[in-house]
């Protein structure tokens, strides 16, 4: 049974949104790339979006036992993944170049997430998504987002398949998180009158 539904516009970062039961936030050591959602951690996935930059209409559902399959309103495939509540509230945040922003709107009380016997602490979360232009891009592709959470235990995640595009990107970008800080540093002389320094 729906137990509370809240829907608002998200101004997004240009790499996505994060959201679950954890607000100390970092970029996740993978990227869920030819998926719409992948684990950030135990606690919080992260999101791709089609539109990068711009505005997304959310819907956030909390229901106490699963929810029956959203008819039509042409969403694509859901996807689901298992989300532990470490944390009763809900937390939002957009990703933008190098930091984060809280996306939870202020007109809108927190959303608990009920506990139920027997689900170990761990909520599942549904993902339905839809945009008008789904060519990635800035601006307003007409998107929409529909997040269902109900308590349940821990169980395997529901994707699409990826391609072989997908699992290099995706490869590229965990090679990038695991460079040093100094491998991204360079040192440059400067010259003071006849000095170099």
């Amino acid at each position: 049974m729906l137990i509370r539904e809240a829907t608002f516009t998200v101004d997004l970062g240009e790499h996505g949104y994060l959201i679950g039961f954890d607000d100390d936030y970092d970029f996740p050591s993978e990227m869920p790339f030819g998926w719409r959602c992948g684990p950030a951690t135990d606690a919080t996935a992260v999101v791709l979006p089609t539109t990068d930059t711009g505005p997304l209409q959310m819907t956030v559902q909390m229901h106490d036992s699963p929810p029956g399959a959203e008819p039509g309103d042409g969403w694509e495939p859901a996807e689901e993944m298992s989300l532990l509540a470490d944390t009763p509230t809900l937390c939002l945040a957009t990703i933008g170049q190098g930091d984060f922003w809280d996306a939870w709107p202020e007109d809108q009380p927190p959303l608990e997430a009920p506990a139920v016997a027997g689900s170990g602490g761990w909520v599942r979360m549904r993902l339905y998504c839809h945009a008008d232009d789904p060519e990635p891009g800035t601006g307003d592709h007409g998107e929409r987002h529909l997040v269902q959470l109900w308590p349940a235990p821990q169980t395997p995640p529901v994707h699409p398949g990826i391609s072989e595009a997908d699992r290099q990107a995706r490869a590229e970008y965990a090679a990038d998180m695991a460079k040093s800080v100094e491998d991204y540093t360079a040192a440059y002389p400067t010259t003071y009158g006849d000095e170099t320094g």
